[in-house]
């Protein structure tokens, strides 16, 4: 139920490779999702810099506050963590963070994600190159390729995840009803949904969120006529008979993530609305049958863009076919019209196609799948058809 560490040690090694090839020292990232990638250590940013510091011969070191020491060393597969008093301080952090690069002889031509730690929370501070006098390179576009083919690993979390998306999405089917509150029900669901993630996994469960965050499951403001808004936020809306809703689920596991998202009627739908959910759920099955090794991320939207097109659904189309998932709720690549990106085992994606009218609301089913061999393999279960989302 985590990523083991000799996992942990070939991504490194993988990195430390390119690092070779193109004639880098070393690297630093400053991105929480990649130091997590590559040492497991999960924490919460601020305005303290921290960094993970790998040189080409594969040796780790961590940069970070006083306060993260200890959370550092029982956490980071890294062979030394060094640290800065405060920020501020009376020595800003980023003189610490050229220490640790000297220290692993890294210096010279130098990765990085960033040109230094970016201006987050109120953090002001010296770019990477002026510290250190190095040849600043970015490396994101190697280790987003590193990261976008998962391994089994990764994909049996994003399928607990899944699981436990599962869970909660069944109660919170359940507790819509006419009169209850967006707020009310998704509190709800989330306390309990999470209480019996923890009973059932108890120590393997490790969430690498925020204070109390768990399981969630929601509707994100897409209730009524406001689910033809493919991306709201939530305002405590009242259900209603009539509503269309547009769901949405989260349960990290480790920090992995997978996403289920339906549909929903509350009551008898009109016939309009029966259409539209089912050009969703076709739509999102052209998807599935276009996804698989040796198609572009392109080839899958194109696929679902002529469905539409067929279908004169173009004018309630909204957004791309689906994006990758993993660590972060969105991921690169996507199924985009304008992604090139060949499909390859081991990525994992989102396929939600959706159709949205102002007038009726908006129908969208995600899924999470992992591309295999021979086709896809759903992580997601939950039932797609119309009879089971009513909500009567």
């Amino acid at each position: 139920m985590r990523i083991a560490d000799d996992e942990l040690a070939g991504r490194r090694e993988a990195l430390a490779a390119q690092l070779v090839e193109r004639g880098l020292a070393g690297c630093a990232l400053f991105d929480p999702h990649y130091v997590q990638y590559y040492t497991g250590f999960a924490f919460i940013p601020t305005e303290r810099p921290l960094a993970f510091v790998l040189a080409a011969d594969a040796r780790g070191g961590m940069l970070v506050p006083r306060l993260e020491v200890e959370h550092a060393q029982a956490n980071a597969a890294v062979s030394e963590v060094a640290h800065y008093d405060e920020f501020p301080g009376e020595r800003h952090p980023m003189e610490a963070l050229r220490e640790l690069l000297d220290a692993l002889g890294v210096r010279g031509r130098v990765g990085a994600d960033n040109d230094g730690y970016p201006w987050v929370f109120g953090y002001r501070g010296p770019s990477l190159s002026s510290v250190t006098g190095a040849d600043v390179v970015p490396i994101t576009e190697q280790i987003e390729s590193m990261m976008a083919r998962k391994s089994e690993a990764e994909i049996e979390l994003i399928r607990e995840s899944g699981r436990w998306c599962a869970h909660a999405h069944r109660l919170l089917q359940e507790y819509s009803r006419p009169g209850a509150t967006e707020a009310e029900v998704a509190l709800r669901v989330a306390q309990e949904s999470t209480s019996a993630m923890l009973a059932e996994l108890g120590d393997s469960f490790g969430g690498q969120l925020g204070s109390a965050d768990g399981v969630k499951a929601g509707y994100r403001g897409q209730i009524g006529l406001r689910s033809s808004w493919a991306h709201a936020i939530a305002h405590n809306i009242a259900f209603e008979e009539g509503d269309v809703l547009v769901s949405e689920t989260g349960a990290p596991v480790w920090g992995y993530n997978a996403e289920l998202e339906r549909a929903m009627v509350i009551g008898e739908p009109t016939d309009e609305m029966r259409r539209l959910f089912e050009h969703t759920v076709a739509a999102q099955q052209v998807a599935f049958a276009a996804l698989r090794p040796g198609v572009t991320c392109g080839d899958v939207d194109a696929a679902v863009m002529r469905y539409f097109e067929v279908n004169d659904l173009l004018p309630y189309w909204r957004q791309h076919t689906g994006h990758a998932i993993g660590l972060r709720n969105h991921e690169a690549p996507f199924l985009d019209v304008g992604d090139p990106t060949p499909v390859e085992p081991g990525m994992v994606f989102t396929i939600e196609p959706g159709l949205y009218d102002s007038s009726i609301g908006g129908f969208r089913h995600s899924d999470t799948v992992v591309v295999r061999e021979d086709g896809i393999e759903l992580l997601t279960e939950y039932p797609r058809d119309l009879e089971s989302l009513m909500i009567r």
